[in-house]
């Protein structure tokens, strides 16, 4: 009895240490110009995402997740995703992922905005891990200044995946709608200090 208690022990510290050691995994690397004043940033507008994957709808998805991500943060007010599209059909702008500075402060003359929200989904959906599968949500974030059109806050946040207790114990995954949900309060939360 006494050997069964020391290998069950022997086990569970394995394991700790494994689960510990996994924990680290996902942490967030991100760019902040310290240079900057945050606190002036008021309003935003976040433009169309790029879509980089297969699912058509990816970007429109997680473009409405960080809005409400940003508004129920209280950080910023953002202005309507309507209004931000009017806008870039009135600027005749018809690629968002190649802005410059000057139609950056462009837009931000014209929505009343000190900031823009860019960027892209980098993958969204299912992937498979031997017989399991589970969602897995990539993003890329970016805020430029539309004082002067520079990138003053940049963050890449993956997320999902099946992870050890998914792949080895059978336990439920997150769903791809909570995949994306963390995501993009993960990605947002690198601003929450500033």
């Amino acid at each position: 009895m006494k050997l069964l208690m020391k290998l069950f022990t022997l086990i569970s510290i394995f394991f700790l240490i494994f689960c510990l050691g996994c924990a680290g995994k996902g942490n967030p690397d991100f760019y902040l110009n310290h240079d900057i004043d945050f606190s002036y940033i008021k309003r935003v507008a976040v433009l169309p995402l790029d879509n980089l994957t297969n699912d058509k709808f990816a970007a429109d998805s997680v473009r409405h997740v960080v809005i409400s991500e940003l508004l129920t943060t209280g950080l910023v007010d953002v202005s309507c995703p309507g209004d931000a599209l009017a806008a870039l059909e009135g600027l005749k702008i018809k690629q968002v992922q190649s802005l410059n500075a000057e139609q950056i402060k462009s837009i931000g003359k014209t929505l009343n905005v000190q900031a823009v929200i860019i960027g892209a989904v980098n993958k969204y959906g299912e992937v498979r891990e031997g017989n399991v599968s589970a969602p897995e949500v990539t993003i890329t974030l970016m805020m430029a200044d539309t004082g002067s059109g520079s990138i003053i806050w940049s963050v890449t946040r993956t997320r999902g995946g099946a992870g050890f207790m998914v792949r080895h114990f059978g336990a439920k995954s997150e769903t791809l709608s909570e995949t994306v949900l963390h995501v993009v309060n993960e990605a947002v939360r690198t601003l929450y200090k500033y």
